[in-house]
């Protein structure tokens, strides 16, 4: 067999061996893929890593959105300090008659705003996976297009230009390159405008009152001193020195000595650095500040002396004949007066809000007192009726408790009530009903003040309430004279519940029995040794409650026998109905 015999076998037996494309030996090609560095399979794999950092759609509510807008906040209060800090970076120096940067501090500061810079940027990012409300619907809006749609036709320009870096770009590029030259007072005068702009726009987006109450009066000192070191120089020679490098020698200075001296023999620019050499106007106190390196004290200094203007209204300065200066006085006295009506309108709203309460207890009290006068109530029963009158108020405090809780929902209205009138399940009998039942009867309790010597009950009259003591001393007379004393956590009217147990039910047809509540006489007195609160429940409104959990009161059958076999009102009845009977007949016979 030739060589060319030789060939033709082994590409026979290699096409018969040939992988399918879709057999599991294609896992080959992948590993190919990835093992040379395939271009899309790489890019697929960055995109998944990426995708996954990003959060879906989250609610505006939830709990790491709200940890993240005080860590935002947070964030621009520093930013909107640190920006009035941009502008102590300039001071003068007055032996070489210029303004200088302090190099050491710009780098500090550069570097603290580009970190606030990237909080800004995250914040960013986050409201476009941040669900809204639509303002016309209130509809939580999640679908992430339209959320992004909606943050972009809204404050995305604004947020947009607030993270742009003119600030750094300025102070370490530009006054790095035209620092010593004229060209260094135009960017000098763009750092003021970006920073105060971007100031503005920070404030007005985050609406922090705190930003607002920061100063720029430390550059207004600066900028005063190098208008007067313009003033001062008059021709386009000595502009090149008003801006001197970071403390040290300008190279213009070395090449020109001669001009560089006669600079600093300029009267009119020593001048600059006193009282009389320039008309400062209101910030005549502050020149000798601009020679200060000490950025604590400038920044202090320039805080209180915005803060004296705002107390003051600038009563205490006088503006030079300069129409921006003079706008500005007037903008400061505008915002001292209104801050001092905001002052007095809190207060008299906060005194207003102590003095209410005092107001409506004079004008019932007053109510009352006319009242009585025009019925001609004896003066005892005015006293009485004026000290019942003064213990409520100070038992409740002038709240009506039945309308504070009627805006909860109703589990938490459950709640609390639970809370607050644990005393109903300590009473025996009502420690055998159900949860809902005693729901039921809370939700029907009324709050009720007696003072000393009040008649909660009489010896013969109607037992038309249950009475749970809360506060204060009680004693209960019975018919032989025997003296019960009730205090915190005991009631008097029970009889009314065991009567309405044992009555409570329907008869054969049906029909719901009445509960024979109008036929209870009580057999004792019930007197107040002291000041009582004290919750009552009413016999209509413990009919109410019986007639809508009949047959679920007291499930169990020996509790029930045990309550009629104790029931007072079950063994008086026959004596109660006879002195009911005998009362109506002898009221006939009189009339």
């Amino acid at each position: 067999m030739n060589e060319r015999e030789k060939d033709k076998v082994l590409m026979h037996s290699a096409s018969s061996i040939c992988i399918p494309v879709n057999s599991p030996g294609s896992d080959n090609r992948e590993f190919h893929n990835a093992h040379y560095e395939d271009p899309k399979g790489w890019a697929r794999r960055i995109f998944s890593s990426l995708s996954q950092l990003i959060p879906g759609i989250m609610h505006p509510h939830a709990k790491s959105v709200r940890r993240w807008n005080k860590i935002f906040i947070f964030s621009c209060l520093f930013t909107g300090i640190l920006d009035t800090l941009f502008l102590f970076l300039l001071h003068a120096k007055q032996d070489n008659m210029c303004i200088a940067v302090n190099g050491t501090m710009t780098k500090a500061f550069i570097v603290l705003r580009s970190q606030a810079n990237l909080i800004y940027l995250l914040h960013m990012v986050l409201k476009f996976r941040l669900a809204y409300f639509a303002s016309e619907s209130r509809i939580l809006v999640e679908h992430p297009k339209r959320i992004a749609l909606n943050y972009l036709s809204g404050y995305f320009l604004v947020d947009f230009f607030v993270i742009l870096p003119f600030s750094q770009v300025i102070m370490w590029l530009v006054l790095q390159k035209f620092n010593g030259s004229s060209r260094a007072n135009d960017a000098v005068n763009f750092l003021q405008a970006a920073i105060e702009f971007q100031y503005l726009a920070m404030f007005f987006r985050v609406v922090l009152p705190t930003v607002a109450g920061q100063s720029t009066s430390g550059f207004i000192f600066d900028s005063w001193v190098k208008q007067c070191l313009r003033d001062a120089c008059g021709e386009l020679w000595c502009l090149d020195y008003i801006y001197c490098s970071h403390g040290n020698t300008n190279k213009r200075f070395e090449d020109d000595p001669t001009s560089w001296e006669k600079w600093k023999a300029n009267k009119n620019a020593t001048a600059c650095f006193g009282r009389g050499g320039f008309q400062y106007g209101i910030y005549v106190e502050a020149v000798s500040l601009t020679t200060k390196t000490n950025l604590p004290i400038r920044y202090l200094y320039s805080l209180f002396w915005g803060f004296q203007q705002i107390s003051t209204m600038a009563g205490n300065q006088i503006p030079a004949f300069f129409v921006y200066e003079v706008l500005f006085t007037m903008s400061i006295t505008a915002m001292g007066l209104v801050l001092f009506s905001l002052l007095v309108g809190n207060m008299q709203n906060f005194l207003q809000a102590l003095g209410r309460k005092s107001l409506e207890m004079s004008v019932r009290s007053l109510d009352i007192e006319q009242w009585m006068r025009l019925r001609q109530v004896p003066e005892e029963l005015r006293r009485q009726a004026r000290e019942s009158e003064r213990y409520n108020w100070a038992a409740t405090g002038g709240l009506n408790e039945s309308t504070l809780l009627e805006n909860l929902p109703e589990d938490l209205q459950r709640d609390i009530g639970r809370h607050a009138y644990n005393f109903v399940e300590k009473f025996p009998i009502f420690a055998l009903m159900d949860d809902s039942i005693l729901d039921a009867i809370r939700e029907r309790l009324k709050h009720k003040t007696y003072i000393k010597g009040s008649k909660i009950m009489v010896r013969g009259g109607l037992i038309d309430k249950i009475v749970f003591i809360v506060q204060g001393k009680v004693e209960s007379i019975g018919e032989d004279k025997n003296t019960v004393l009730l205090s915190e956590g005991n009631v008097c009217g029970e009889e009314l519940i065991t009567s309405c147990l044992v009555y409570s039910g329907t008869n054969r047809d049906g029909k719901r029995i009445r509960i024979p509540v109008y036929k209870l006489l009580s057999n004792k007195m019930v007197r107040c040794l002291t000041n009582v609160e004290a919750y009552t429940l009413r016999a209509a409104d413990l009919e109410e409650v019986i007639h809508l959990y009949t047959g679920n009161l007291i499930r169990n059958p020996s509790d029930q026998g045990a309550i009629r076999k104790e029931s007072a009102s079950r063994q008086g009845h026959g004596s109660n109905r006879l002195k009911l009977a005998w009362r109506c007949r002898k009221k006939r016979l009189n009339d």
